[in-house]
């Protein structure tokens, strides 16, 4: 046992190079999914190499209890997911994508609760008989998305955490739809509240860019109702330059980026929108070319589930991302392909 401590303990040097290469890459390139493995990666081997600071005897115990905290979060996702549908349908209304969390949390349940039934080899016990393959086939498909799943929320939780200096040449605003087709939403207002505290901070002020057309049921654009606020808090109208033709998140982006090319002077660049939104905001600037650091916005805790499923859906249907995700997949469930096809 103290030889296993010891080796454990001597995982410094590769707990070091591990959490190099993710903040490194996290830094680099804070778009890429790999982040997210990269990330999931070195919790573990943090895990495993504090286990050797707590001895030969509470050691085991340590690493026992970081599994079994593990454990019971993992068995806690689907019941807090359907009680998030449910509040998410009280509060706001019943949709499709008002669903998401509590579709996603029937299924997660029963997929543990067949992973349940395999790992304590309780399928023979109910006769499950030729079923038994099935079972662990929907076992090995709900733990190996609920894992890309938990990793894309761990990694939207860590960019949020990472320390940024506040030296920007612009902010660019992501709108989103408006209240009554005039006043801004609390999402939106969350977003430029953001955007006014990185202003302030910011030694050399920033331009600010509020970025949104105008939709069939407003009354006005987002970028002119964001203005609008913006000069409420302060902000001198010099200071604010409209980007009021966009409709989707890409057209953000794309016609933010032409008018900070089009202008002299430094190009760093701030995009704000809400934590659940930046992941995919970064990988849409980096399709466009557009070098950018990406900072949250705070939501309401409740509305926060299902936003976080559909950006995780958004970017799964992507073709580079569902091409790997898949070959992944297939590599993972091999083994009860096999029982299958036996």
């Amino acid at each position: 046992m103290n030889e296993i401590m010891e080796n454990i303990q001597r995982l410094g040097p590769v707990f070091a190079v591990v959490w190099g290469m993710t903040i490194a890459s996290v830094l680099l390139h804070p778009q890429r999914f790999r982040n997210s493995i990269l990330l999931m990666g070195a919790l573990l081997v943090t895990m495993v190499f504090l286990s050797g600071f707590f001895g030969e005897t509470a050691g085991p115990y340590f690493l026992l209890a970081c599994f079994l905290l593990a454990v019971l979060a993992l068995l806690l996702v689907p019941v807090l997911l359907i009680l998030n549908g449910i509040q998410m349908i009280r509060r706001e209304s019943i949709c499709p994508a008002h669903l998401l969390s509590l579709g996603l949390g029937i299924v997660v349940g029963i997929g543990e609760i067949a992973t349940v039934v395999y790992v304590l080899g309780l399928s023979d016990f109910i006769r499950l008989g030729d079923a038994n393959p099935w079972v662990m086939l929907v076992s090995l498909t709900v733990f190996y998305f609920s894992f890309l799943v938990l990793s894309f929320v761990v990694y939207c939780v860590f960019i949020q955490i990472m320390p940024h200096r506040m030296n920007f040449n612009y902010i660019v605003i992501h709108g989103c739809g408006l209240a009554g087709g005039e006043k801004l939403s609390k999402l939106l207002s969350n977003r430029v509240d953001k955007a006014v505290e990185i202003y302030r901070k910011c030694a050399s002020k920033p331009v600010i860019i509020p970025s949104g057309g105008r939709g069939s049921d407003e009354k006005l654009s987002e970028a002119q109702a964001m203005k609008d606020y913006l000069l409420s808090c302060g902000i001198p109208e010099e200071s604010i330059v409209l980007e009021d033709r966009s409709t989707t998140t890409r057209e953000n982006i794309l016609f933010s980026k032409e008018i900070i090319e089009s202008r002299s002077g430094g190009k760093k660049t701030a995009l704000i929108s809400s934590n659940y939104h930046i992941y995919r905001c970064l990988r849409l600037a980096r399709e466009a070319g557009f070098k950018c650091i990406g900072i949250g916005a705070n939501v309401a805790m409740y509305y926060w589930p299902s936003a976080i499923i559909r950006e995780f859906v958004a970017i799964f249907v992507t073709k580079g991302f569902l091409i790997w995700a898949l070959i992944g997949y297939l590599m993972f469930v091999s083994p009860a392909l096999y029982s299958l096809v036996r």
